[in-house]
């Protein structure tokens, strides 16, 4: 069976784009360590770092005073340095509006059907990272969804549900009342839970333990 690892994070956050890759190179530790194992399910569960954000979004340097204060760039450089070896070129520069992403959570969510999930919330993640593109826009969130596979007229149905919008927000809050404040945070077959955009050993070893739990079960 299949090893299930459920990663409950935020598009906007850049410790989950980080914590992604690290996962990444704990899955490829994992197939090397266990090649007759079966791919791991990794599925993404939404999370709002700032939820009171309004749907058109604010911009960026307001918000980034607003919640950090004089700190706020100066956490930048860490980020870039953490990114630059994982592949990830923030580019914090360029981001001018700090969304509410509510709506790439929907996109996400409607991909899970999907192969394309994993595409979608990376798609999203590089598109604010890396590309500075405003993810409160409807045409720019339908682009990305559908350059990552996800059916354009699925991508445009999903951004109008309103009943699909109040499921992942129901879903976010599940999220906050099991206990999760901080992302990214990593459950393993639902028995081990890692927070933190952990180096992958760390992932691979509690990837092993769920393994263990589960047989001991």
């Amino acid at each position: 069976m299949a090893l299930s690892i459920d990663i409950i994070s935020d598009v906007v956050c850049p410790w989950c784009f980080i914590g992604k890759r690290r996962l990444e190179a704990a899955l490829e530790l994992y197939r090397q360590r266990r090649p007759e194992a079966p791919a791991p399910e990794v599925t993404y569960h939404p999370f709002e770092l700032n939820p009171d954000v309004p749907r058109e979004g604010v911009a960026r340097a307001e918000y980034i005073a607003k919640k950090f204060g004089a700190r706020g760039y100066s956490a930048h450089d860490r980020l870039v340095q953490a990114g630059k070896p994982l592949g990830i070129a923030f580019a914090f520069g360029k981001i001018e509006r700090q969304p509410n992403t509510l709506a790439a959570h929907v996109l996400i969510e409607r991909a899970r059907a999907s192969v394309v999930q994993p595409a979608v919330k990376e798609a999203l993640m590089k598109a604010f990272f890396v590309d500075g593109l405003d993810l409160t826009d409807t045409e720019t969130l339908v682009r990305i969804a559908s350059e990552a596979g996800l059916d354009r007229k699925e991508a445009e149905a999903a951004l109008a549900d309103e009943q699909l919008r109040r499921a992942v927000a129901e879903e976010e809050e599940k999220a906050r009342v099991m206990g999760v404040s901080g992302v990214p945070f990593f459950i393993f077959n639902g028995k081990i839970a890692v927070e933190g955009a952990q180096p992958p050993e760390v992932l691979l070893e509690a990837m092993f333990e769920a393994e263990k739990e589960s047989t001991a079960a």
